[in-house]
């Protein structure tokens, strides 16, 4: 029933849209147990390596709800997860949603620099993702990589350092699935393909350097990153190589 009529209302791409918007007012539309779903939302629910935001939800009557998460279901509708139950009468309501502004500008940071670690990984050494996991405090990237030597990881951050400064302008923009098919170029892993939404594949692309598809969220400029830095390698089976890094404090 109610969900159904949902679909037609969320609007899912707001947190794509822009990248910064990290508070807005939003109408609950839907409140099933602990998750929420809104007309619109800042919240980014997760995907390719980036976990989904945290933050708060303001009640009009001056309540608040803690959000440990959000999640993107079939029908492209983010569920926003509270750590207490919303009372059914603030269906209809206008609120206020607020993100942990400082870890998700630390996950953006992070996103960002792994855009260009994987871009000189793929274009010098040939090496496609294997795996991702970003995080607020140190980021890993498992990498198909053979002949590693510690003098590849030292060209890698010598390079990503050049590239962070060289304040190149991030933007994102869409294109449809049709052209994304016939753009190899846009890929930088070789099993999980970028989502497709309505037809459409979001691309990132850093200006004078890179453009790859991504449903994530980014900086505006390289030079927002910090210095990047590679502070442990691991085997990861034969070829398959896991670096963990780290950005210094902006």
């Amino acid at each position: 029933g109610s969900l159904i009529v949902v679909t037609a209302y969320i609007d899912s791409q707001v947190a794509l849209d822009d990248d910064h918007c990290f508070e807005t007012e939003a109408i609950i539309l839907v409140i099933h147990e602990n998750e929420i779903a809104f007309d619109q939302t800042c919240f980014h629910p997760g995907g390719g390596g980036q976990p989904p935001d945290s933050g708060m939800l303001k009640l009009p009557n001056g309540g608040i709800i803690e959000i440990g998460s959000a999640r993107a279901d079939s029908d492209e509708i983010i569920w926003h997860t509270g750590k207490t139950t919303v009372s059914s009468e603030f269906v209809g309501r206008a609120v206020q949603l607020l993100l942990n502004k400082e870890r998700r500008l630390a996950l953006m940071r992070y996103h960002t620099v792994l855009h260009v670690l994987n871009t000189i990984a793929l274009r010098d050494y040939g090496g496609w993702i294997t795996g991702v996991q970003i995080g607020s405090d140190y980021s890993r990237i498992d990498f198909k990589l053979e002949n590693f030597s510690l003098a590849m990881s030292a060209d890698l951050e010598e390079k990503v350092n050049a590239v962070l400064a060289g304040h190149h302008t991030v933007k994102s923009f869409y294109i449809s699935e049709g052209d994304f098919q016939h753009r190899d170029d846009l890929l930088r892993t070789l099993t999980v393909q970028p989502p497709i939404l309505h037809g459409q594949v979001r691309v990132v692309e850093i200006e004078g350097f890179d453009a790859q598809a991504c449903g994530g969220t980014h900086m505006h400029n390289t030079g927002e990153v910090g210095k990047f830095s590679i502070f442990r390698t691991d085997n990861k089976g034969r070829n398959n190589k896991r670096f963990y890094v780290r950005l210094d404090p902006v």
